[in-house]
Formats: structure tokens, sequence, C-alpha cells
């Protein structure tokens, strides 16, 4: 064996591979971490656990350094869900490779609720007033655009876009009267997050036409989700957004059931997570820490608004709102309890 296996008592995941880049040796943290057995793990090229990008693979064929810092590297075995580090991969004195890995979340977002400052929430509610002249006018438009069309029986198309400007319009609405005059959440209903994504679907083949190709991955055997529909609908409609004004040719909205899932301080039975997965041109580095803060936006005319909310909403919901990012491939994942009241299948985490 080419590393001395000294590692088993640590806690940091390790594992060693051969001058070839196979795999000869895992610590049991390395294991655990990445939720395999050590045995499945011998003789798989150590690049292989790369799920995302191949500077691994580029660095293992390059002789000329001995050392590669991994930031925010996504590992795990094909058909597994990934796991994050920051790591380094370095070169052995008799041969071969050594990684260490510094496990990670996924990156959390960063509380809007405790960084924005109450200048800038005066401001919001400034901006508030400003556009509620605007929005009046788009109403009184849209009903009477509604009122020619129902003349016409020919026009079911342009029925059912006017009926989808009059409902934005309403929610847009329902938006302003919040940052105006804060009231207590809407109680929660029970909601099919399909509908929800079916809806956000609706819009974004509004906005991008032909120039976006959006893909359902739906999991039909998602459980109905107790949750406020138009808030969610909010949400994600700003991430599928932001991966259109990312120049993303491709978007994926993805479902998928996650159990056992630890969110925040406690234990869920079962939760929800929503995928938006695009192939625009990624978050700017200089962006990463702070994207989730209100006025953070990567483009000139972006208003920097859309990721707080979405994490607010995700709040609301007692889920997480959490990224990955490289360019040409972008992950907003939402993760969201299935259940909006704690049970007893959740423990709380002391």
């Amino acid at each position: 064996m080419l590393f001395d296996p000294t590692t088993d008592a640590l806690n940091t995941p390790v594992a060693w591979a051969d001058a070839s880049g196979q795999i000869r040796g895992v610590n049991p943290a390395f294991a655990r971490w990445l939720g395999v057995s050590t045995r499945r793990l011998l003789g798989q090229p150590l690049a292989a656990l790369e799920i995302e990008g191949d500077a691994m693979a580029r660095f293992l064929e390059n002789t000329d350094r001995d050392m590669l810092r991994l930031h925010r590297m996504a590992l795990g075995m094909p058909g597994e869900s990934p796991v994050f580090a920051e790591g380094w991969l370095s070169r052995l004195d008799g041969g071969g490779w050594l990684l260490e890995a510094h496990p990670v979340d996924e990156f959390p977002a960063i509380d809007p609720a405790q960084a924005l400052p109450n200048a800038l929430s005066a401001a919001l509610k400034g901006l508030a007033h400003e556009l509620r002249n605007p929005l009046a006018g788009l109403k009184g438009a849209a009903q009477l655009l509604a009122r020619r069309a129902s003349h016409r029986s020919d026009n079911e198309d342009e029925r059912e876009l006017i009926g989808l400007i009059e409902s934005e319009i309403e929610r847009l609405n329902g938006l302003l009267e919040q940052l105006l005059s804060p009231s207590p959440q809407r109680p929660h209903a029970e909601l099919n997050i399909h509908v929800v994504l079916e809806r956000v679907l609706r819009l974004a083949e509004t906005e991008g036409g032909w120039s976006v190709r959006i893909q359902r991955d739906y999991d039909p055997s998602l459980p109905e989700l107790s949750g406020d529909a138009d808030r969610l609908t909010q949400a994600v409609w700003n991430l599928v957004r932001n991966a259109i004004q990312a120049g993303a040719a491709s978007i994926i909205m993805r479902t998928r059931v996650e159990r056992s899932s630890r969110i925040h301080d406690h234990l869920h039975a079962m939760a929800l997570r929503v995928e938006i997965i695009d192939d625009g041109r990624g978050v700017p580095e200089e962006l990463a820490e702070h994207l989730f803060l209100p006025l953070v936006s990567g483009r000139a005319e972006g208003s920097g608004l859309g990721l707080a909310l979405a994490q607010q909403v995700a709040r609301e919901h007692r889920g997480t709102l959490t990224y990955r990012s490289r360019p040409g491939h972008t992950v907003f994942t939402l993760l969201l309890p299935q259940s909006s009241n704690e049970t007893d299948e959740e423990r709380h985490v002391h």
C-alpha cells in the first residue's frame, strides 16, 4: 500500500491512490462521508468521484505540480447524491496521491433578515410605492383586453395569456402590500408542488420564448406539501428567471423526495427537494459569498431582490435555499419539509 493508513482515527475524510489514480485505500471517515462502503471505493478512479468538473483528472495528468486546492468540490459515486467539501489533492513522496476533504454544506444563504438594515428596508418601501401606479395601469389595460377578447370566440390562447397577466398583476400587488404593510403569513394549505412548477413553466415560456428549453424531471411519487402556493410560485419563478437572465439555453426543473433530511436544527422524516438546473454563465465568483443579500446582482439592470425573496420564502416554509455553481452548470436547491408543522418524526438537535 502506498500510504500508511494511520488516518483511521481521523474525523477528516482522506483517500489515497496509486500513481495511475486508482483508489487504494480510504479511511472510515471518507466512506461514511460519501455514504458507501470502503470495498465499493477500492479500485475506482479517484477523479471519477468528482461529479462536477474535471479539475482532479486534469491535475493527475500534469506532472509539474505537487498540490491542487479544490474549492467547493462536489464528490460522489455514480447514482448517489453529491457531498461537498474544500479539498487538497497532493502527490505522495513514494508515488501516488492523497486526497483530503473538509466537508461543507451546500453553500447556504446568509439570512437577509439579519443583514438588511433599517435604511434599506425604508428604501424598499419607497420602491413599492413607486411601483403601485404602473401596476394599476397594467391592471386596467389587462381588464380592457379581457373584455375585448370575450367578444371573440376564436382567441382561446389570447384569453389564456390575458388571464396569466391578470393573475401575475394580482400576485405582484400582493407582494407590494406585504412590503408596505407586513402582515402575518397566510395559513398554509395542502398543495401539489408540481402545480406550482407548471405555473412557473408557463411564465417562463412566456418570457423566454424559443430562446430557452425547459425540461421537467418530476418524481410522481411526491406527497402533497403544506405551504403557500403563491409564495412558492414567486420563489421558484425568481430562480428560473435568474437562469434565463444568465443566458441559459436549457433549464431543468427537478423534484425528488429526501428521507431523514436535516434542515436547520431538525431531522425530518421526509422532505421535498426542488432543483432548478441551468447551463448559463454561472454565479460570478465575487458574488458567491453574498448572493442572497438584497440588492446584490450580477447584472447592471438587476434589482438584486429575487434571490433574497426566494430565500425568505424558503424560511417561511421552514426550508432552505442553497446553490452550487460553475460556468455552464448551476443548481439552486429548495429543500422543504413535507409538513409545515413539527411532528413526532422530527427530532430537535440539541
